[in-house]
């Protein structure tokens, strides 16, 4: 390494000879396999988790947490979508945010993005593992620990994500349809077989001097919207694969905008349709409520089948949401932020070792769950909303992002323009804001996952401030911040990692 710098605290490194090459990402998705990717990364999110926010809010509660959490997604999409356009490499979050908050700003952002990604990788693996084991019961008797079913699924889908970028991306499309399918099969069933009745959206008693309607009253709206974000949680990650996407400046912010209305329909079918079948008191205690619903509608015995249709949907986000955090780690990695290993691609040209490492942290964080409970211990209070709370404060720090860049790079090119502006970032972070304090309000389960948020910022940002951050490099990220959005295109620009004069 023969040159160093020292911009904002910070040491830059000129990289050894062939370090570019040896991680090297390849474009092979237009914009169906940019829309897969994003509803496969949420779509399990109709599925279940949702539900829970029936309890204290009903169902009148929860529609409106709801329609308060789409505002927030459709104005930071359209944020997101301007900023992608404008830096189309991998960096995502964390990119947005280095070039309007510096390296400390994007590092924390990036962090965030690294414990949603990972921990809601988790999340789906535990409840794919359960939703696979009632299935193989039920088909032939068998049954295997739950250990054995999260291995599984993570060999599986990493096998999957390391073969090539180009299988993820057809293998999101295929299982994204069929999750739709699944749903709009539901919502047919309910309505053909008079499943659904209106006032089962209404069933539960409300306490003194409050509705039907709102049966806690108006502070639950607050307190449910993380439940709500279960709908939509993961869509944002679509920038991440600007360096293997064709025209990423194009297509990432029509294919956001696209996937985001595709969820929006998905959410209001599945949420009317299975409150309405189960109950809102019934639903919010569902740890399967589509499972549940079809079964007060169809032939009993149908146990099995019904849980490989559900578990579609998790395998949907499971593959979506395993590119998003083997994208996020690869491109703190390259810059240095993360142990330089980690952004190797080798002859597949994907991030391969971020994609074991991050499989093996969701493994041990499943397994620590397991001792500690399992399904009735932390699995849905603390993984779960550890994952919603690292995306509140990546939404937070994006929305920032959008305002200073706005200001700090007013003559950078923006191939695509915010429709909502500033205004709509505005929204985005002040809602996000209210998400942030409401989990102060919602219960010890939630503030063990704050905790452990906490502990592992103070790890990580003390990782950062005595070796990270003096072995940074000029990835096109970086690159991009420091030239002041001059060199924002990877196949335009040449990126060699030198290291400008102090």
């Amino acid at each position: 390494m023969s040159s160093t710098s020292r911009p904002s605290s910070v040491t830059y490194r000129a990289p050894d000879e062939g370090y570019f090459e040896k991680r090297q990402l390849k474009r092979s998705a237009g914009f169906w396999g940019i829309w897969g990717l994003g509803v496969a990364a949420v779509i399990s999110g109709e599925f279940s988790g949702w539900n829970f926010g029936t309890a204290s809010a009903g169902f009148g509660g929860m529609a409106i947490a709801t329609a308060i959490v789409i505002v927030m997604y459709f104005c930071l999409l359209f944020s997101i979508g301007e900023m992608s356009a404008a830096m189309p490499h991998t960096g995502g979050a964390y990119s947005f945010a280095r070039a309007a908050l510096g390296p400390w700003g994007g590092f924390v952002t990036g962090l965030a993005e690294s414990i949603e990604y990972v921990m809601t990788t988790a999340v789906v693996v535990f409840f794919a593992g359960q939703y696979a084991d009632l299935a193989l019961q039920d088909l032939t008797g068998a049954s295997f620990p739950q250990p054995v079913w999260w291995a599984v699924l993570y060999l599986v889908f990493l096998g999957v994500n390391i073969l090539g970028a180009a299988i993820g991306f057809r293998l999101a499309i295929v299982v994204s349809i069929l999750s739709i399918a699944i749903l709009a099969v539901f919502v047919i069933v309910a309505f053909a077989t008079g499943g659904f009745q209106v006032e089962k959206l209404f069933d539960v008693a409300p306490s003194e001097g409050n509705s039907t309607f709102l049966p806690g009253g108006v502070l639950p709206i607050l307190l449910v919207m993380p439940f709500a974000m279960w709908f939509f949680l993961g869509i944002e990650e679509l920038p991440l694969a600007a360096e293997e996407a064709h025209e990423p400046q194009k297509v990432i912010p029509k294919a956001g905008f696209w996937g985001l209305i595709t969820l929006l329909i998905c959410a209001i079918a599945v949420f009317v349709v299975n409150t309405g079948v189960l109950g809102a008191k019934a639903t919010a205690v569902s740890g399967q409520p589509l499972i549940d619903g079809f079964d007060l509608m169809v032939p009993k015995g149908l146990a099995g089948l019904l849980a490989l249709f559900a578990l579609v949907g998790l395998l949907a986000s499971l593959q979506g949401i395993m590119f998003a955090y083997g994208r996020n780690m690869y491109s703190l990695s390259r810059a240095g932020y993360y142990p330089r290993f980690l952004s190797l691609t080798g002859g597949r040209q994907t991030p391969w070792v971020a994609l074991i490492v991050g499989a093996v942290i969701g493994f041990v964080a499943l397994v620590i769950v397991q001792v500690a409970g399992g399904a009735t211990g932390v699995a849905g209070a603390v993984v779960l909303n550890i994952a919603v709370w690292g995306a509140v404060i990546s939404y937070m720090s994006q929305a920032l992002s959008f305002l200073v860049l706005r200001r700090r790079f007013p003559n950078a090119e923006r191939p695509y323009r915010s429709p909502v502006g500033a205004p709509g970032a505005v929204i985005a972070g002040v809602i996000a804001l209210a998400i942030f304090i409401g989990f102060f309000f919602t219960g010890p389960g939630y503030l063990i996952a704050i905790a452990a948020i906490a502990v592992v910022y103070v790890i990580g940002l003390l990782l950062f401030a005595v070796v990270g951050r003096h072995n940074l490099v000029l990835s096109p990220e970086e690159e991009y911040a420091m030239t002041g959005g001059l060199h924002r295109d990877p196949d335009v620009e040449a990126y060699d990692g030198t290291v400008p004069a102090a």
